[in-house]
């Protein structure tokens, strides 16, 4: 199939202001000559665009114009550039969702996610997903395996970020890792450590279902710290090798970074206030190591591998399932579910 047999007009689904969706007609986008053009058939609800939905920025973010939202998604390429090989054409496949410069320094040192040139779905001003067809740069469209589905690959995008954020905390056989927050990333992140080889991966959080899921996905250990403090759990054991902070609660960074073993290290992975207090004494003292993660950088054939290999689990944590035209519902879905971990909107089914 070429360019020019798609139809010339899709839905798509628009932030026009601040809690306020709408299914506008677009024109179907044109490939570039390295480009795919891929159906989108799933797309995850990540917490970003939940925030843009309600606050119409995050950080320096602003949303300043109509903006399309989504960048966990997988679909099927149904036409190809001209540079691009026509045999794609049909493929299953997952997007990583930000084409870096890739000729910048952070580039050229193999550390793209922090190109200042990214182009990322759905950060303003660029648009996202959530529309019936998107072009994205053909290396950056990754083939699935039968055995991977659809929404499989469309949640490899939050599963790269708890791969990342394990690789940069060095986790490896043996150690132990402790993750604050249970949701989406916090349940992958546990996953992966598990993967990599953690010989005690413990998981805390206050949501019971969610401490339920992670208990049966593999966690070791769970913590309901609503009811148990951290210091409480730990006391009388050795403290953590490694702290997965998936929360962006300041309570619980602190809390957390209190029980990790002396040379232990710190990754801090949930968003939560532009700026948290630490107990530097603890940092000092213990001489932890505390480090955030942007994104991931060369995570996709990993995650397709863990999911495919049956070493991570993802399909237990599509909780809800949306149509274009619910998408404000799937935005606003774990507000008044508790257990709601990750809604998929489907554009395409």
């Amino acid at each position: 199939m070429t360019a020019d047999s798609l139809p010339t007009t899709m839905r798509t689904a628009v932030l026009t202001e601040p809690g306020l969706i709408l299914v506008e007609s677009r024109p179907v986008p044109v490939p570039a000559d390295d480009e795919v053009v891929i159906e989108v058939r799933s797309v995850g609800v990540c917490g970003s665009d939940t925030h843009y939905y309600d606050h119409g920025r995050i950080g320096d973010h602003v949303v300043t114009g109509p903006l399309v939202l989504g960048h966990e998604s997988a679909g099927v390429i149904v036409a190809v550039g001209s540079g691009v090989d026509p045999s794609r054409v049909g493929e299953r496949v997952a997007i990583e969702p930000g084409v870096p410069c890739r000729a910048c320094t952070q580039c050229l040192s193999g550390h793209y996610n922090l190109c200042p040139d990214m182009v990322f779905h759905a950060t303003p001003p660029i648009d996202g997903t959530l529309a019936e067809y998107v072009t994205h740069l053909a290396s950056f469209a990754f083939a699935l395996p039968d055995s991977v589905s659809l929404d499989e690959g469309a949640m490899l995008e939050p599963l790269s970020v708890g791969i990342w954020a394990c690789r940069r905390a060095g986790v490896s056989p043996g150690v132990r890792v402790l993750v604050t927050g249970a949701g989406p990333v916090g349940q992958l992140a546990a996953q992966v450590a598990g993967a990599f080889g953690a010989a005690e991966v413990v998981v805390a959080d206050v949501n019971a279902h969610r401490l339920s899921v992670a208990s049966s996905l593999g966690a070791t250990e769970i913590v309901d710290v609503s009811s148990t403090s951290l210091a409480d759990a730990y006391a009388g054991r050795p403290g953590p090798d490694v702290v997965l902070e998936c929360s962006g609660h300041e309570g619980s960074t602190q809390a957390a970074i209190r029980v990790a073993a002396p040379a232990g290290r710190v990754v801090l992975i949930g968003m939560g206030g532009d700026t948290v207090a630490l107990p530097l004494g603890d940092v000092q003292n213990r001489e932890l190591w505390v480090t955030g993660v942007f994104r991931y950088a060369n995570t996709w054939p990993t995650a397709i591998d863990l999911v495919a290999s049956g070493r991570v689990s993802l399909e237990p944590l599509a909780t809800g399932h949306f149509e274009l035209e619910e998408t404000a519902a799937a935005l606003t879905a774990a507000r008044t579910d508790p257990q709601s971990i990750k809604s998929i909107i489907h554009p395409v089914r």
